[in-house]
């Protein structure tokens, strides 16, 4: 049986597109505004590998986590992939953003889907799967909004 669960949303931020555009295709700034991120081992503009703790009672331990950019067009639009693994557990995530100057600043248009789960993760409840995701979605686009808002009163 195929898994998936999938997010979309829009946000909007006072940037410009292409300031905006900046920090979204640049997966060292992203991975600081992933939650419950532990250490990274390696990062480029476009790839990064960390360790996360997830803070979920079915998910124990650590994983190791790869964020990888493709299909970048700037300032329009980026795909990402997301591959998890774990102490007998796996997940693959892929989530896209699309950008449109909005009113002096940008609207963001993104999806986020679970493409699939492995070992473990595959008994866990899909309603416990979704709330979990649903936290870290939301809680990795206001660490975006806060540092995208900080960088830009800074300079």
């Amino acid at each position: 049986m195929a898994f998936m669960v999938r997010f979309e949303g829009e946000k909007d931020f006072p940037q410009a597109p292409a300031e905006l555009w900046a920090k979204l295709s640049d997966a060292r700034f992203l991975v600081q505004c992933f939650p419950n991120v532990e250490s990274v081992s390696e990062a480029q503009a476009d790839y990064v590998r960390m360790v996360l703790r997830p803070g979920f009672s079915f998910a124990r331990g650590t994983l190791e986590a790869t964020l990888r950019i493709v299909d970048a067009v700037p300032p329009l639009s980026a795909r990402y992939v997301i591959a998890n693994k774990g102490i007998g557990s796996s997940a693959d995530v892929e989530a896209t953003i699309a950008l449109a100057a909005q009113d002096g600043g940008t609207r963001v248009r993104w999806t986020a889907e679970v493409k699939a789960l492995g070992g473990l993760l595959k008994m866990v409840p899909s309603g416990l799967i979704r709330g979990a995701a649903q936290k870290v979605v939301n809680d990795t686009w206001n660490a975006v909004e806060a540092k995208v808002n900080a960088s830009s009163v800074k300079s």
